[in-house]
């Protein structure tokens, strides 16, 4: 077997921290992504630092902060650059070159500048921010309003976001029954392909007629979570014509999207709640209006009743007053009438003995022949002014028969009603009568009230006058 030169592992790994340190001798400035960032409880803190291009990482390196200088970087970063050291952002630090046999390369940072920071993520953002809030995007979803009762919306996410699946558990089965039409347009929700995405469900929910566009997506990285910093995404999240609501990343996460959009919420189970609370307030609403329309009913119900019964009696006294009247004038037109048959008949028995005695006078010689003749003559103007008496007395009999056969109470008795209406006068055509007019009826043993529900007239619907 032929031998072959050779060196082990770890002299290999000693050539190469020799050439390292002759290639890396002092220190040096490295523009870089923090990937992760990862402060231990002994002070230090670990990093990863990568690049991409073309949204495919291409580099990556293990970078420390030593405990010593990891709390005045820090401090001194976030002062200057207003926001924390984290993971997500890029960074300009000062690096010394490391090779342990153990670990490999490490990159031990012993500075940084801020000002890099805000020329490249911060500085983009900023940006976006500025050119937004001159183009007047800020504030143009603020002006739409979401409807009292939204019940079609557009959800802009992922289909198998864990997100969505409990944002349409919550707000569709929840306890009120309350019925949403939820319409799922798929969209990327992180990456450089993302913006575009999104756009797309948003000018194609924008096309159609939803009450509001929900875009969801859980939490992530702050790479996972950069495309919602997009200026392009906001203009298009801005000018939506339908009132956009963002649920986007963590409770601590704001990104551009939800500064433009019309409202932003953090969880899945909040955008649901502010549908659903929407609804419940407009419950509320119904509920309190209907209890006030009730008590409104109830009053005028009461009012109307008072009204009525105030009419029966006024109309009771009327009928009284009126049927009192009619018999005071008819014993008052039966005693003239007695008072003048008593006249005529004194009239002509007077009239009857002056010319009985004229004649008595006149033929004194014949009295005796024509005693009988007179005594008949007597005898038959009694019996002629008797008959004119009856005749008289029965002309006048008539008479008060047609006048109680006129009075209302009779007429009543025979199973007629008086019907009055709204202006509480006696109605006696359908042509003064609408319907749901309220309307009196009045029996011989008392009244009522009724609605007109339909109204048959005798001259166009002559074939339903004996509908009930």
């Amino acid at each position: 077997m032929e031998m072959r030169d050779y060196m082990d592992l770890l002299e290999l790994q000693l050539h190469i921290k020799e050439g390292v340190a002759e290639a890396f001798p002092g220190r040096y400035w490295v523009k870089a992504e923090i990937a992760s960032w990862s402060p231990r409880s002994n002070g230090h803190c670990y990093l990863s630092l990568t690049q991409s291009r073309g949204g495919r990482p291409v580099a990556e390196a293990r970078a420390m902060i030593w405990k010593w200088n990891y709390p005045t970087l820090k401090s001194f970063f976030e002062e200057k650059t207003g926001q924390p050291l984290q993971a997500g952002i890029t960074v300009l630090v000062r690096v010394q070159v490391s090779f342990s046999e153990l670990y490999g390369i490490s990159l031990f940072i012993d500075d940084i500048d801020p000002a890099f920071t805000l020329g490249e993520k911060a500085l983009e953002r900023k940006r976006s921010i500025e050119r937004l809030t001159a183009g007047g995007y800020m504030e143009m979803q603020k002006e739409l309003a979401l409807p009292e009762i939204p019940y079609r919306l557009a959800v802009i996410t992922s289909k198998t976001a864990a997100g969505y699946g409990d944002f349409r558990n919550h707000l569709l089965n929840n306890p009120d029954g309350y019925v949403f039409r939820l319409d799922l347009l798929e969209a990327l929700m992180q990456g450089e392909q993302a913006p575009a995405s999104i756009i797309s469900a948003l000018l194609e929910a924008g096309g159609k007629e939803y009450d509001a566009v929900l875009i969801l997506r859980g939490g992530g990285s702050e790479l996972d979570l950069a495309c919602f910093d997009d200026y392009e995404l906001a203009v298009a999240i801005a000018t939506c014509p339908v009132p956009v609501v963002t649920a986007i990343g963590h409770d601590r996460d704001v990104h551009i999207a939800d500064m433009v959009a019309n409202t932003s919420v953090k969880t899945p189970t909040a955008l649901a709640d502010l549908f659903l609370d929407a609804l419940r307030a407009q419950d509320a609403l119904l509920d309190h209006l209907c209890t006030r329309l009730g008590s409104a009913a109830n009053r005028l119900v009461n009012r109307e009743e008072l009204s009525l019964k105030g009419l029966d009696a006024q109309i009771g006294r009327s009928i009284q007053r009126r049927l009192g009247e009619m018999e005071r004038r008819v014993q008052e037109a039966y005693a003239r009438i007695r008072l003048a048959l008593s006249r005529k008949m004194g009239a002509q028995e007077n009239t009857l003995q002056r010319v009985a005695g004229r004649i008595v006078r006149g033929m004194s010689g014949k009295y005796t022949q024509v005693a009988g003749r007179k005594d008949a003559i007597l005898h038959r103007l009694r019996v002629a002014a008797s008959a004119r008496v009856s005749q008289e007395i029965s002309a006048v009999a008539l008479k008060e028969a047609r006048i109680r056969a006129t009075d209302p109470r009779n007429i009543l008795s025979l199973g007629y009603v008086l019907v009055t209406g709204k202006d509480h006068q006696v109605l006696k055509t359908v042509e003064k009568v609408s319907v749901g007019d309220r309307i009196g009826v009045r029996f011989s043993d008392g009244a009522l009230q009724a609605r007109v529900d339909e109204i048959y007239s005798e001259r166009m619907d002559n074939n339903k006058i004996h509908i009930a």
